[in-house]
């Protein structure tokens, strides 16, 4: 007689930012409306916002922003469902040739679909009841980390059934996602000259968060810092900036397309952009890194800005997730 039980499944539920359903001004109010409603993201009084969002921004920015979906649209979808996707599929196979039949890997987008709500529900129909959620933002702030953790809540609160969970928080200065980011610019650099200086583009948030308390600027530092480190930077050859600043307050600074004309009119020529807080191209990374800010310091005197893409589907990216899930380094370093 066999008394040994089986082994229990486990859920992994990678998440996201999100993305709207199509590259159209109807799905971006969509898309829009939910983001820009999270008191995480904007936490203005509710009456006041409500006005400021229904009455100003939803009726003009959606149409320019479908605009702007639509120059990196593909036949997949947008480039973040696309890639998240992949990561999803990519992870599902790495877990199963370490403990086959052991995991089971669903995505969930904060905002937009597929919800973290219905992850979460695909999971427990699964009969799943131990869930471990990793949050794709590599350093943790409170509209990025925590508002995850809030949709998750919401979603737990219409089930009878919770599950064991397990949260990752943050893998800011993990070393096999520094080491992978560093990596992915070495690959560049073997492929042509290095620029004269790299600059590591992060996200921005209003600087009042930092100063009430948000850890997220500190862990962009040290993430900036290992990464520097590894590749041997000298300090004048490494720049951390922020971007995607939203509304009149000050941001996190120094501004990323302010840095890069600054650069270009300080006589540097060429430069190379990595965004280490993305782990999946988006919209901020190919339309705003890649195009915008790249005409920014070509039009200020610059002569070269090469972007490095995000980690995305690379294999060392997936195996630093599967480390964080098994605790497991099946690299052998």
């Amino acid at each position: 007689m066999n008394n040994n039980k089986p082994e229990e499944k486990i859920g992994v539920l990678i998440t996201n930012l999100g993305t709207p359903d199509a590259p159209t001004p109807a799905a971006l109010r969509r898309y829009l409306g939910e983001f820009l409603w999270d008191r995480r993201v904007v936490d203005l009084p509710r009456p006041l916002w409500w006005l400021i969002l229904n009455g100003i921004i939803l009726r003009t920015r959606p149409a320019r922003s479908a605009r702007a979906y639509q120059a990196v649209w593909s036949e997949e979808g947008s480039p973040l469902m696309a890639t998240s996707r992949r990561q999803q599929q990519k992870l599902q196979r790495q877990l199963e040739a370490q403990e086959p039949g052991r995991y089971v890997v669903a995505l969930g987008m904060r905002y937009g679909n597929p919800s973290i709500a219905s992850a979460l529900a695909e999971l427990q129909d699964a009969g799943i009841e131990t869930v471990i959620v990793l949050p794709l933002y590599p350093q943790n702030s409170c509209s990025t980390t925590a508002s995850t953790l809030d949709a998750l809540s919401d979603a737990l609160r219409q089930t009878r059934a919770v599950p064991h969970l397990r949260f990752i928080a943050d893998y800011h200065d993990h070393p096999l996602y520094i080491r992978a980011l560093a990596d992915s610019v070495r690959e560049q650099w073997r492929e042509r000259e290095a620029g004269e200086k790299l600059i590591l583009s992060f996200h921005g948030t209003p600087l009042r968060f930092r100063d009430e308390g948000d850890p997220y600027y500190r862990q962009c530092m040290r993430t900036a810092e290992l990464v520097a480190a590894e590749l041997a930077l000298a300090e004048e050859q490494w720049l951390v900036t922020f971007q995607s600043r939203f509304g009149r307050e000050e941001w996190l600074q120094p501004y990323t397309d302010k840095s890069l004309q600054q650069l270009a009119r300080d006589g540097v020529r060429r430069v190379d952009v990595i965004c280490p807080g993305f782990s999946a191209d988006c919209l901020e990374t190919l339309e705003e890194i890649a195009g915008e800010n790249r005409e920014l310091f070509l039009h200020a005197g610059g002569e070269e800005m090469h972007y490095i893409p995000a980690l995305n589907e690379r294999d060392a990216h997936i195996a630093m997730m599967a480390q964080l899930v098994t605790g497991r380094d099946e690299t052998g370093s």
